[in-house]
Order: C-alpha cells, then sequence, then structure tokens
C-alpha cells in the first residue's frame, strides 16, 4: 500500500465484491489463466458455478451456440459461468442475474492463428489438407483448404470472431460488418481483456468487480512447451491478419479501447498495481515451490495424473507443474488450485456442487 500515492485508487475497495460473471472463454488467449482466476474465485466465496452437462464434455455443446438446455441442471442458477462456449447474448441474459458483468480476452491474431493452427491439426480438416502440416503454405493460399462449413473450420478462420457469436465467413472487404459487430461487443462486455498485456487487464477487473489484490493472483496455465512452438517469417504476421481480418479489426480497435480505460484509472497508478502483483506472484512461487522457480513440464513428465494437462494430440506439448514432495498438506492444498488443469478443476468443481446441492435437498 505504501508504493500508492494518495491519488491512486486504493487497493481494498469499500463496496463489495462482485459476483455474478460471464467470462467468454475464447481459444489460444490465456484464457485458462483467467478461467482458473474464476474458478478460485467462485470456490472460495461459495458461489454457484453453471458447468456443462456430461454429454457437452467440458465446453458448452461447442460449436454450437450457447444454450441453457447445456447447462448441468445441479449448477443451477448461476452466479458465474466461464467454460467455453459459442457466446448467444439472449441465452446467457435469461440465464444470468441481471446484475452480471460480462468479460472476455482477445490476443494478437498472428501469433494466436500459430497457435490455433498447432494446437488443432488434427481437429481441424483445413489443416490437415495442408502438405508437410505447413502454416505458411495455408496462409498463402487459405481458400484451397478451408471449407467453411465442415466441421471444426472455426479454428481456420476467424476464431474471435466465430466465438462472439459473430460471422467468420463475412468477407474482409465489409469493414462496415467489423465495425458494426465489434460495436456489438463493447456495449455486451464490461470488458475486453487482451492477452499481452494480462496483468494491466486484471488491474482493469479487479477495479470492475472490486475484487482484492489476492483475488486476481495467478500462474500461467495450458501453455505450450517452446519445442511445440513456431516463430512466424516475416510478411506472415500481416498475411495472417488478413486472411482473419475481423479478428485483426476487433483485436486492434479492444487493444485501443483497453489502453483508454488504462489510462483513465492512471498509468502510473496501473503501473503499481502490476508490480503489487507481481510482487503477490513471486510469494506465491515461494510458498508453493520453495526457492526454486517453477519447473514447468510437459505433461508426459508430470508424475500426477490430476496436474497433466489434457492434451490435442501426441504433436503438441502442454507445459504443467508438479508440485514439490517436501510441503505440507495444507500448502499442498492451497497450491494445487492455482495449477490444477481446467478438465480436473471442473470435474473437482462439478463434484462438490453436487454434494452441496445434495445436503441442501435433504435438509
Amino acid at each position: 500500500m505504501e508504493a500508492f500515492h494518495l491519488r491512486c485508487p486504493t487497493l481494498h475497495s469499500l463496496k463489495p465484491k462482485h459476483t455474478n460473471i460471464v467470462f467468454l472463454k475464447t481459444h489460444k488467449t490465456a484464457s485458462s489463466t483467467m478461467q482458473n482466476i474464476l474458478f478460485r474465485f467462485a470456490e472460495r466465496n461459495n458461489l454457484t458455478l453453471a458447468l456443462p452437462k456430461p454429454s457437452c464434455g467440458y465446453l458448452f455443446c461447442y460449436p454450437q451456440f450457447f444454450s441453457s438446455h447445456f447447462v448441468h441442471p445441479d449448477t443451477l442458477p448461476p452466479n458465474m459461468i466461464s467454460s467455453h462456449m459459442r457466446f448467444n447474448k439472449t441465452a446467457l441474459q435469461r440465464l444470468m442475474p441481471n446484475d452480471t458483468i460480462y468479460i472476455t480476452i482477445l490476443r494478437e491474431p498472428a501469433s494466436m492463428f500459430e497457435s490455433l493452427f498447432t494446437y488443432f491439426t488434427v481437429y481441424s480438416e483445413a489443416f490437415k489438407r495442408v502438405p508437410k502440416g505447413s502454416l505458411e503454405a495455408f496462409i498463402a493460399d487459405p481458400l484451397r483448404y478451408y471449407r467453411p462449413n465442415e466441421g471444426n473450420s472455426m479454428f481456420a478462420h476467424n476464431t474471435l470472431t466465430f466465438d462472439l457469436g459473430g460471422n467468420k465467413d463475412r468477407p474482409a472487404t465489409d469493414v462496415t460488418y467489423a465495425q458494426t459487430f465489434a460495436a456489438e461487443v463493447e456495449k455486451v462486455f464490461s470488458l475486453v481483456m487482451i492477452s499481452e498485456y494480462f496483468d494491466e487487464s486484471l488491474v482493469l477487473l479487479r477495479h470492475l468487480l472490486s475484487w482484492d489484490l489476492d483475488d486476481i493472483v495467478y500462474l500461467k496455465l495450458n501453455v505450450r512447451t517452446e519445442s511445440s512452438k513456431k516463430s512466424l517469417s516475416p510478411g506472415l504476421p500481416g498475411k495472417i491478419r488478413a486472411w482473419n481480418s475481423i479478428d485483426a479489426y476487433l483485436y486492434d480497435y479492444f487493444n485501443a479501447s483497453l489502453w483508454v480505460k488504462l489510462s483513465a484509472l492512471g498509468l502510473d497508478c496501473v503501473a503499481k498495481e502490476v508490480y503489487l502483483l507481481r510482487q503477490a506472484q513471486e510469494r506465491l512461487t515461494k510458498r508453493c515451490f520453495g526457492k526454486q522457480i517453477p519447473l514447468s513440464r510437459s505433461a508426459s513428465e508430470i508424475k500426477n495424473k490430476d496436474l497433466r494437462p489434457w492434451l490435442p494430440s501426441n504433436m503438441v506439448q502442454i507445459a504443467g507443474y508438479d508440485l514439490p514432495t517436501n510441503i505440507t498438506n495444507e500448502v499442498k492444498e492451497f497450491c494445487l488450485k492455482y495449477i490444477m488443469p481446467e478438465v480436473q478443476y471442473t470435474q473437482k468443481l462439478l463434484q462438490s456442487q453436487l454434494v452441496k446441492r445434495h445436503q441442501s435437498s435433504q435438509i
């Protein structure tokens, strides 16, 4: 607190913490890390999280438009929702409380598309057609490989637009559509986070929701190992942005919007909060991993199966964490929640909510 000038907003708001939240979890945008923040907040504050019914897996029957029929009935009525879906404003507004705050996150389209191409190669027919799995070959002539209406085509063209409920296949020349769609998104979402400025986005989130610093501390999740990443050759990012022109427009629009909001809060104050957040993360790291920096391991190297991230294929390695063996059970239980992958955490939350529902019905 001493790091703040009197002119900066205080870290602890007098307002009650906001608990009714929709987080649209977009693909390959650091959204798993953000989801983990929400999972922990919901669990700590005894909130109800809407979770997918078993037939939908761990997504709300994506890529279909979200429907309340996709929600597990024992996770209703919800305070929060944060699993993958295709956004459907009408269905969500019927499901959620009237004071619900809507949040999502975007990532720079070129780096995001490289991640999508690597991650979903075995799922997207468009990517599977490309000789030798070459991203350069795909971008050189996308229409040679891309079919708009086939399964999983959303991973190969304007994925952000699709996740937000828009038309991924509007022509790049239709700038009016991109402008109108961005305006529609801005009306619904109180905060559009930017992956490249994740910590700064979290500062805005904290103020928007009247949360404490401890509520936004995190460890990075669902990140590919360095060996699974590919560097983009010069000129390729521009071609990727041209192919994903609506995504590129959305990113540029909301990146500018983010900095307007940060400036309104005060860039010096934001920098100080980011500094305090990173100090808190260092304390978290020392508590969970000792003096050593937490060693990111590929999923196959992680001994504890409850901490192994889901792998889309054997062509991609996702980094995760193993906890040291010499920590107390209390510390272990505390730290597990920061590093637990989405699938396992979703199972854990569903089980705890089923138990809670069963107990209340007995009463």
